[in-house]
């Protein structure tokens, strides 16, 4: 057995709702469990109902009183925004701690991703609505016409555990921006870090009600989503509650942003690098990131027939050459899944697998020195075909299915032979063909030789990997409101 840590527990007792630290409205609390040891390291309100409706009350006070928020000038929302971006910079290591301590991601993922990724866009967002001036048109009929960009209300913000404070910021970010304000309800798995940014928005002075925070499961989410205050809702997480949030929102027309599942294409090309030395890092970050845990991975790996054995063999070194370990260990890649029940599900899958004739060339099971823990050693799957389950279902852990295909065209059409669309990587010599390649894959976003979300771009999926986007200028549109001015 190895040694595995994990932070002294961490309790808070309060809700930060309208701009202060209020006492819940019961008693309730959530447990939170460390995925490296099975033990509870911290302690958190339960919120309800009620406490949903305090804090849409907030928000909506907020909102509606122009000289708190939202009537402010483009330059003092932007100036709030640097300020809390500035607050979470002081505490990028904690961010980054207590999201690996109770998600499994590992800190050397987290402290690049999670402790970085929501200052970034804070500070993207403030720069875009400085340079957002007066959209004035000369008008067919006479006149001239102003469209003006409004706020579009309070936002309910819904966020998954597997990356809490960037899946978080990519809803508050351009929402505050945009002179929204929000109420976020994060996932009763990692809520430690919520608290931290409740912490974060008091110290740089943003408005009471601008940012309020109900953790609280599905229930809480639930009565968020309908409740008669919110303006617009924003989720990330799984495709089943998503149809369900859509559901709600399309009968109250209600504005609503989802991101979604996926069930990616890693296509590699007959001319591709297969050095580990020279793509490993790139590979790593496209197929196997956070555990597994992450929605837009590769993990349907389509390999040409004639290279088929080669790319295998790459795989299963790579999956095998992994630093499995304590979430909280800067040498670990990969980390344990979230919960136990979790676990369970991807070993589900992995049986799944196996009974539908699949060869695992490596990894399978759990590994033999962690005896504490939700761990689970890095899966490699052979010989199956796109109509295999572990190829059509999201799996959500370290398990890679390798499927042979003809030829581009051949490629293309098993790509594209999926009830999800939200990433995906071409890997190529040629830039040209993979361009081309990559052209011609039905999805939201695709990278070549390389994957990762820039916060410039549109983020966002097709078909059941949601509707539509985060990130880049079109982020902050999905917050505002267009009004003509004819004149």
């Amino acid at each position: 057995m190895t040694t595995t840590t994990s932070p002294k527990t961490t309790e808070y007792q309060r809700l930060f709702i309208g701009g202060a630290w209020e006492q819940p409205s019961r008693p309730e609390t959530i447990a939170v469990i460390s995925p490296n040891t099975g033990e509870q390291i911290g302690v958190v309100p339960d919120g309800t109902t009620e406490d949903v409706d305090a804090a849409v009350a907030a928000a909506r006070r907020a909102f509606d009183d122009p000289t708190t928020w939202s009537g402010l000038a483009a330059s003092e929302r932007a100036t709030y925004l640097r300020r809390f971006a500035e607050q979470i910079d002081l505490r990028k290591d904690e961010f980054a701690a207590a999201v690996s301590a109770q998600n499994g991601m590992p800190i050397a993922v987290a402290g690049q991703l999670e402790a970085v990724y929501p200052s970034t866009l804070l500070r993207y967002y403030a720069d875009l609505i400085e340079q957002q001036g007066p959209d004035v048109r000369d008008g067919m009929f006479g006149g001239v016409v102003e469209v003006r960009r409004e706020p579009i209300g309070v936002v309910g913000a819904i966020v998954p555990w597997n990356f809490p404070q960037t899946l978080a910021s990519f809803k508050y970010a351009p929402a505050l921006a945009a002179g929204c304000t929000v109420v976020i309800k994060p996932s009763p798995e990692t809520v430690l870090d919520s608290f931290l940014l409740a912490e974060a928005a008091e110290a740089a002075g943003l408005p009471a009600g601008v940012l309020n925070i109900v953790p609280g499961g599905r229930e809480t989410g639930a009565h968020l989503v309908a409740h008669p205050g919110v303006d617009k809702v924003a989720f990330t997480g799984s495709t089943a509650a998503g149809q369900a949030i859509a559901e709600t929102c399309g009968r109250l027309l209600r504005p609503v942003t989802l991101e979604l599942g996926g069930k990616s294409a890693t296509i590699v090309l007959d001319d591709a690098e297969l050095d580990l030395a020279t793509i490993g890092n790139e590979l790593f970050v496209a197929t196997l990131a956070n555990n597994g845990q992450t929605c837009f991975l590769g993990t349907r790996v389509l390999a040409p027939r004639s290279r088929y054995g080669e790319v295998v063999d790459v795989l299963t070194a790579f999956a095998e050459s992994m630093s499995i370990g304590d979430s909280l260990d800067p040498t670990t890649q990969i980390g344990p899944m979230a919960s136990e029940r979790h676990r369970e599900r991807v070993e589900g899958y992995i049986a799944k697998g196996r009974s539908e004739g699949g060869r695992i060339t490596t990894g399978g099971g759990r590994p033999a020195d962690r005896d504490r823990g939700w761990f689970l050693s890095p899966t490699v799957f052979a010989d199956l075909d796109n109509s295999a389950t572990i190829a059509r279902e999201e799996i959500f852990g370290p398990v890679l299915t390798v499927i042979g295909y003809d030829d581009d065209a051949d490629a293309v059409s098993i790509a594209n032979d999926s009830d999800f669309g939200l990433g995906g990587t071409v890997w190529s010599t040629d830039s040209e063909r993979a361009r081309s390649v990559a052209a011609r894959v039905r999805t939201g976003s695709i990278g070549i030789n390389r994957y990762i979300p820039d916060p410039v771009a549109p983020f966002g999926g097709v078909k059941h990997s949601g509707m539509g986007r985060e990130l880049g200028p079109e982020g902050l549109a999905a917050y505002q409101e267009l009004k003509s001015i004819y004149r």
